[in-house]
């Protein structure tokens, strides 16, 4: 990037942009001088700079001896537990102990519920995930697939018999969740509140209440004719919309035109994996959208047909309570923010040196700065009621890094002036090393820890670039059901719940990714509350109420206490390196296992290089859509990576694979007037940036995909990729 520009602020240069913005639209209302802001700065990359440098260079030497050891010896369990506590990477574990986070909010300390996880720079998504702590049932499932017997959801037209349909569904869940005494809501006719207490009649012309009366939250409008009764049930809340003279109401016999769940109590705006942000401009972007949510003054254009309108995030929602008082209900998610993880530089910022900075540093101070304006009270709500911050912060690899990112969150509250602990930790367990080590690392953020998670895509990453030189890994349908994954996915809610996180944190599940496929989510999702997690991941606000359904099915913190007296899950078990026998494939299985990795790579690469999309709905390769982010690049890169590695593909077999699957990817983008073709020549640099990620998948590092896309990114936003015979150094911090 050109000198000039930046500018020169206490011995950093500062993109001029991002400067700009912290100036003039972050700092105002904070407290913070510029001065104060960005000798701070300096100072936090002098005393972290080198110490996150260390860290990656003690991932690379770790890799380097387990790549040896694998080279020098065959596969022993105990042996190889042995050897990783002889190199460090297997650390003791230490005594019992519980996690002591204060101040934390309900939703994150209470209240079991989805969670969305939308990229931040792009200002719709996020006011939508905002948004999404309430949604309509009814539409949720009239516009899915959750009804597929019935007449097609398609186009402008009420279809009556698929909206009875609806309406029939939601009946049963009310039945079930909040039962009436001695009837079903199927019979009721109307409602009424009486001295406080909710009534209904019903068909047979008889009268009748809740079979637990204390589920009646409130309601709004004339006792004797409400307009909206409110539920709650599992802490989370049920409205009834009552109006006869809408449509759907009038086909109902008790005038219900709608209900609305309460169903994505936290939102993660994402920094990280769903965003493509290379340099001072995009990170500017990022931070404006970020500040634009805390403050409550984000808005983005939306056109539905012929009506436009602007997005903006939806107020508090006021009810009457049955003793006569006002209740208010929070109208939006509590928002989580994820940082960038230790890995990469950014150009945004570059040191005395000229040297770009540690992403990770800048995201820690920029996004903590624009919280502070929800501490002080200057949006138009409060994101934390208990005066938080929380900060995701992924892919740490064992306690050493968790250590360090709690050192540098105590660093940023000494900058800006916050009571110690002000900025919460959440964990993503995505990292072999931080797996095998998670009591440890919990251990290390005990005063702070907010969340834990499970996601399988980068989780299997990591354990494919560990186990590289080991042998040939199994297909990746295969992982779900290798006895590292299950013991993966139990022991983090075994020492979750053994760390005292009930009642302070959240336990997490990850994604479903399939948006246009809610009747197999509403199938299989519901085994993550079943799992002990009391919140899980969906791609979109429509999931969020359809998964919504599933907490109040179960009762997650009952589930919590009967885990408890389990036999946790096996450290064996999680060492234990998912391997093949080549021998036992097909051809043709071997090369379906490659058109998937390969087609799955080139359509999530060329809108990332291209056009700077980091989360979209991308078509597989029998034209599911499917929410990818670069974790999805990460396995699948490492996959191939591996198999060409020990000769289960060649070289010949992927290139070629690359460019059929290369035709795939430009006939389904074919309708998109931003999308430049591969085929026929193969020159693009979105191409040549999958065969970089897939040729070279071992030499990066952990098999990151982040510093190929940069690099390319980058080069393509400077218009030199012209010839691209000898490819761009890579950007490894």
């Amino acid at each position: 990037m050109k000198r000039s520009n930046y500018i020169d602020k206490a011995g950093l240069r500062i993109d001029r942009t991002l400067s700009d913005f912290i100036e003039q639209e972050a700092l105002p209302g904070t407290g913070v001088t510029p001065d104060r802001l960005w000798t701070g700065l300096r100072k936090l990359v002098e005393t972290f700079g080198p110490r996150n440098r260390q860290l990656l260079r003690r991932r690379s030497e770790l890799q380097h001896r387990i790549d040896e050891w694998h080279l020098n010896n065959s596969f022993d369990l105990t042996s190889y537990r042995d050897f990783l506590k002889e190199i460090g990477y297997l650390v003791p574990e230490g005594e019992d102990f519980e996690i002591t986070t204060e101040n934390v909010d309900p939703e994150i300390a209470r209240i079991a519920a989805p969670q969305l996880v939308v990229p931040v720079n792009n200002a719709r998504y996020a006011l939508n995930a905002a948004n999404a702590r309430w949604g309509s049932l009814y539409d949720a499932i009239y516009g899915s697939d959750m009804l597929p017997e019935t007449p097609s959801r398609a186009g402008n037209r009420l279809d009556e018999e698929r909206a009875q349909a609806v309406i029939a569904y939601v009946r049963d869940f009310l039945d079930r969740h909040v039962p009436l005494s001695g009837a079903s809501h199927h019979e009721v006719m109307g409602w009424f509140v009486l001295e406080g207490e909710l009534m209904a009649d019903t068909a047979d012309g008889g009268k009748t209440g809740l079979a637990e009366p204390e589920q009646f939250a409130g309601y709004l409008g004339e006792p004797s004719a409400p307009s909206a009764i409110l539920f709650r049930h599992h802490d989370l809340h049920i409205e009834l919309r009552i109006n006869r003279e809408h449509p759907v109401g009038a086909l109902d016999r008790a005038g219900i035109a709608d209900v609305q769940l309460e169903a994505a109590a936290t939102v993660i705006q994402d920094c990280e994996d769903s965003v493509a942000a290379v340099d001072g401009e995009d990170k500017t972007r990022v931070y404006r959208n970020w500040l634009g949510l805390v403050k409550g003054d984000l808005s983005a254009p939306v056109t539905k047909g012929n009506h436009s309108f602007n997005r903006t995030l939806n107020p508090d929602r006021q009810y009457t309570a049955p003793d006569g008082s006002i209740i208010t209900l929070k109208g939006r998610a509590l928002m989580l923010v994820r940082n960038v993880g230790h890995l990469m530089t950014t150009p945004a910022v570059l040191d005395a040196e000229d040297k770009e900075i540690p992403e990770g540093i800048l995201d820690a101070l920029v996004t903590s700065l624009i919280a502070v304006h929800d501490l002080k009270g200057n949006g138009r709500w409060r994101n934390s009621e208990t005066g938080s911050v929380y900060i995701v912060k992924p892919k740490m690899h064992g306690p050493e890094e968790v250590a360090f990112t709690v050192d540098l969150f105590a660093a940023v509250e000494d900058l800006l002036g916050l009571p110690r602990n002000t900025l919460k930790m959440g964990l993503m367990d995505e990292e072999r090393r931080t797996s095998v080590n998670l009591k440890e690392c919990i251990r290390q953020a005990r005063e702070r820890l907010i969340f834990i998670n499970t996601g399988f895509l980068d989780r299997t990453g990591d354990e494919i670039h560990t186990d590289m030189q080991a042998g040939p890994v199994v297909r990746k349908a295969e992982m779900k059901t290798q006895p590292w994954m299950l013991a993966y996915e139990d022991r983090n809610v075994d020492i979750g719940l053994a760390c005292g996180l009930p009642g302070r944190a959240q336990i997490g599940k990850g994604m479903w990714a399939m948006p246009d496929e809610m009747a197999a989510m509403v199938e299989q999702k519901i085994a993550h509350p079943k799992s002990g997690a009391n919140t899980a991941w969906v791609p979109s606000p429509t999931a969020a109420v359809l998964h919504a359904m599933h907490y109040h099915e179960v009762d997650v913190w009952a589930e919590q206490r009967r885990i408890r007296d389990r036999e946790p899950a096996s450290l064996d078990d999680l060492l234990t390196l998912p391997l093949a026998d080549p021998a036992s494939w097909t051809a043709e299985e071997v090369q379906e296992e490659l058109d998937n990795n390969c087609q799955g790579i080139l359509g999530y690469v060329v809108r990332w290089v291209q056009q700077g999309i980091g989360c979209s709905k991308v078509p597989d390769i029998r034209d599911v859509g499917l929410m990818e982010d670069r974790a999805t690049l990460r396995i699948s890169s490492q996959h191939i990576a591996n198999w060409l590695y020990h000769n289960v593909v060649s070289e010949r077999q992927v290139l070629l694979t690359l460019r059929r699957m290369a035709e795939v990817v430009d006939r389904q983008n074919a309708n998109d007037p931003n999308y430049r073709p591969m085929a026929p020549t193969y020159k693009d640099i979105a191409f040549e940036s999958a065969c970089q990620l897939v040729f070279h998948g071992r030499e990066l590092p952990n098999g990151y995909t982040e510093p190929v896309l940069h690099a390319m990114r980058l080069l393509l936003k400077r218009q030199a990729f012209e010839d691209l015979i000898n490819p761009p150094v890579l950007r490894f911090a």
